[in-house]
């Protein structure tokens, strides 16, 4: 009960705070109950599978954890390899650590413990974390065919295009428009408090999920943000595509046969990537999020948030001659020591 003395207090303001909000204990408002954690779905009910699950996921992780770290560790430690394509790789392959650290280890735990259940101050940041990486690995990508478009179309003005101090900027505007648009979904879509079943069906915190439980229906502020995000991740596709004409038709006017095929292959590793990157996407959001989440929802979601990371090292050093004689070098190195 409010006392006497509180009330006169709150009549001194014009426009109180709501109830909810100044007795946040309270979880009662409008005949709703206000959820305060998430229940994450598991692979399996079943024990063995749920230990199949963390042990695959156990070895991805690692296979993914392993990859991105020698890149990181080869493209720092050589300094043949201390260009602007290797600068960008080493924050593409340190996106990627991230990216799949926010949700892979968490999903290991939830099999080995049987504890599903994940706060809404969690899942905020895990929203948060997964936007953030997920755009600016998509910035980082529009950023990195800008530089193999500069380096075969503008061979001669390369050095002044992609200087160290250009370098530097792409890589932070990356950064900060992966921070902003994490920053609009999280608030978008926590926008509004959760009424409805606590069950995400989804082993991560996924935004269509969440907007299922929202009281408000349907949540403007994060459709907002999701056409603007949209139209931004369409504008670096359409970037991407239209370097590559570019580049494709400089390659194809080279006089020697020798040239055409090294620009290519220099070319081929990012392209891969990031044909993996938007087909990833593309599956994951052209199917709506279903009321009765199955299994194929779960392998669709591990398609796109395992599969690049885990993939993009093996790609960049399967073709690339350069990691593979920088890392030759930096295990012999390491064998002359022991």
């Amino acid at each position: 009960m409010i006392s006497i003395a509180h009330r006169a207090k709150l009549q001194c303001f014009p426009n109180p705070l709501p109830f909810f909000l100044l007795y946040p204990r309270r979880i009662i408002m409008a005949n709703h109950m206000i959820i305060k954690d998430f229940l994450l779905m598991s692979f399996s009910d079943i024990w063995e599978l749920q230990i199949l699950h963390a042990v695959l996921f156990f070895l991805i992780y690692m296979t993914a954890l392993m990859g991105n770290l020698l890149i990181i560790l080869v493209t720092t430690m050589d300094h043949h390899l201390h260009t602007p394509m290797y600068f960008f790789l080493r924050h593409l392959s340190f996106l990627d650590l991230c990216y799949i650290s926010v949700t892979v280890p968490k999903s290991i735990l939830i099999s080995l413990t049987h504890s599903n259940s994940i706060s809404i101050p969690e899942c905020a940041t895990q929203i948060y974390c997964i936007v953030l990486f997920a755009c600016a690995e998509l910035a980082l990508l529009t950023v990195m065919s800008y530089d193999r478009y500069a380096a075969i179309c503008c061979p001669l003005h390369y050095e002044i295009l992609m200087n160290r101090g250009a370098c530097m900027q792409m890589a932070a505007a990356s950064w900060v428009s992966g921070s902003l648009s994490g920053m609009m979904h999280t608030i978008g879509t926590f926008s509004a408090p959760f009424c409805k079943a606590t069950g995400l069906g989804q082993f991560f915190c996924e935004i269509p999920h969440l907007l299922k439980l929202s009281c408000s229906q349907p949540n403007f502020a994060e459709i907002g943000t999701t056409l603007i995000t949209t139209i931004l991740g369409l504008g670096c596709f359409f970037y991407i595509v239209v370097s590559y004409v570019y580049i494709f038709s400089t390659v194809l006017r080279m006089p020697s046969t020798e040239g055409r095929s090294k620009a290519f292959f220099t070319c081929l590793p990012h392209l891969i990537v990031t044909t993996v990157f938007f087909a990833t996407a593309f599956v994951a959001y052209i199917k709506p999020a279903s009321d009765t989440p199955s299994v194929l929802d779960l392998l669709v979601s591990v398609f796109y948030v395992v599969v690049p990371p885990t993939l993009n090292p093996v790609i960049y050093s399967l073709r690339n001659k350069d990691m593979k004689v920088a890392l030759a070098k930096l295990m012999s190195q390491d064998l002359l020591c022991l």
